[in-house]
């Protein structure tokens, strides 16, 4: 995958969803209590979460993907021999043109969505709920057997 890299497309996270809430000066009542400050801010949060803990279950980075302005996926992950496009969503609202555009031009075998849905498995599509994040790797696992 590094082979494609392009090093002018690229996000920055933090290395902690705690850090990170702490210099976007977020209160952590804020968050508790979802309350519209955190509304704005909740999907920085989210992916960040979602990164922090893909980085200790799979062996590659990674990676963010987009299609020239077009479409954009926040991770697209390189595990069992296939690219796996995943998508960030902080709440219920769940559609994405992104996710429809890679698919239509790639094919994936798998893609994987987070968000606050219940864990749900739909022919190609893995939801996984934003809390079950760190069970990634036990159900991408089952879903590609």
């Amino acid at each position: 995958m590094s082979a494609y890299k392009d090093l002018s497309a690229f996000k920055v996270y933090f290395l902690d969803v705690g850090i990170l809430r702490k210099k976007a000066g977020l209160d952590a009542r804020s968050v508790l209590n979802a309350n519209d400050l955190f509304t704005e801010f909740k999907g920085s949060l989210a992916e960040n979460y979602v990164l922090q803990s893909l980085l200790v279950q799979f062996e590659n980075t990674p990676a963010y993907w987009t299609s020239d302005g077009k479409a954009e996926l926040d991770f697209l992950l390189q595990a069992e021999g296939t690219l796996i496009p995943i998508e960030v969503k902080s709440g219920q609202t769940i559609r994405g043109k992104s996710m429809s555009i890679y698919e239509s031009t790639y094919g994936p075998k798998v893609k994987v969505r987070y968000s606050m849905r219940n864990l749900l498995r739909q022919e190609n599509l893995l939801n996984i709920p934003l809390f079950l994040a760190d069970r990634t790797k036990f159900f991408l696992d089952k879903q590609l057997q």
